[in-house]
């Protein structure tokens, strides 16, 4: 359930004006967020994480701003499928290059967020994504996948991604390059159970979700901390945003059963067909946690990480760097995932 509707202020996003909630840790701080005024939110576990990540202004195109955005209340829901390699270059940039899990196989997601404290208060978000290679990368996607299905560190070119607030939107396309627009947006998640809707135009259903919640696990602050890079054109010149995640409850399901995803009629129906997933093959519910958003920077996309072949996991030599015996361990690891997964 959203947010009941509040008094507003204007603010200046880079020559745009956006209402923000009276009151609000935004119109309040304008991203420079008293740390123990948020401690003291009970809804909040903590701000150690926080306190390690200082922040730097820097220029932008909504004008001057503190990076990172932080998160301090989060939860977040992803469905991972598996999709033809052939159908996906047809969504991507021929910069990048789909991540593969066998030969002719990537990795697509829909994935639901709901932010219930953060530097720009709170809404929800939901995307279509495809999995990518990194950037600046070689032909060994080996580490890649194996981070990537253990929700390490993922490389991602987003499709869609609405969200519930004018000033989400303002600075997550004007500032970072991403697809978004502001519509009907409802994501509740709780130990039971994950729901989830996002509405079109018209008012009907884009797209919803509704699952069981895996169970979870808890971690203490800093204990398991992985992270995200999105790549956007701005300006014509690429950039990539990282996003850190401090897992603080999470769980997965591997092939999940009992998983309601409905397609309707609007834009992240519309992409996630245009993908033809196959098989959803892991489902990914953190319960609680926190984010630091950085703003984005320029990176080198080289024309020819869209042209690197596949290669199969068996036959890798070991890099230089990594001992053998670690190198094994890392084979029969991946393996298992892939095995898990449907995938040969």
């Amino acid at each position: 359930m959203s947010s009941p509707p509040q008094d507003t202020v204007t603010v200046d996003l880079g020559g745009r004006s956006v209402a923000v909630p009276q009151g609000g840790l935004y119109d309040r701080y304008r991203m420079a967020t008293d740390l123990d005024e948020v401690a003291r939110d009970r809804r909040v576990s903590g701000v150690d994480f926080f306190r390690r990540l200082p922040k730097t202004e820097v220029d932008s195109p909504i004008g001057p701003t503190l990076t990172p955005n932080f998160y301090y209340r989060i939860s977040t829901a992803r469905l991972t499928m598996l999709a033809r390699t052939r159908t996906i270059r047809t969504r991507l940039p021929s910069e990048l290059a789909p991540l593969e899990v066998a030969p002719g196989i990537g990795l697509v997601s829909v994935m639901f967020f709901r932010y219930d404290v953060c530097d720009i208060d709170f809404y929800t978000e939901a995307a279509v994504g495809i999995a990518v290679k990194p950037a600046r990368h070689g032909g060994l996607g080996f580490f890649d996948l194996v981070t990537a299905l253990k929700n390490e560190h993922l490389d991602s070119y987003v499709l869609s991604l609405p969200v519930s607030s004018e000033i989400a939107q303002v600075r997550g396309h004007d500032g970072y390059g991403f697809p978004k627009w502001v519509t009907g947006l409802d994501v509740d998640i709780d130990a039971r159970r994950t729901t989830a809707r996002v509405a079109n135009d018209s008012g009907g259903a884009d797209l919803s979700l509704a699952s069981p919640t895996p169970a979870q696990t808890s971690h203490p602050s800093g204990e398991r901390v992985s992270s995200l890079t999105s790549y956007t054109p701005i300006n014509g010149a690429w950039h990539s945003t990282l996003n850190q995640t401090n897992v603080l409850a999470a769980g997965t399901v591997r092939l999940p059963r009992g998983i309601d995803l409905r397609l309707g009629q609007g834009r992240m129906s519309d992409d996630l067909r245009s993908l033809n997933p196959t098989r959803t093959v892991q489902l990914d519910v953190m319960a609680e946690g926190q984010a630091a958003l950085h703003m984005p920077v320029p990176t080198s996309v080289p024309m020819a990480a869209a042209t690197v072949a596949h290669q199969r996991i068996q036959g890798f030599t070991p890099p230089s760097r990594i001992a053998p015996d670690t190198w094994a361990a890392l084979l029969t690891g991946a393996q298992k995932v892939l095995k898990t997964v449907g995938a040969r």
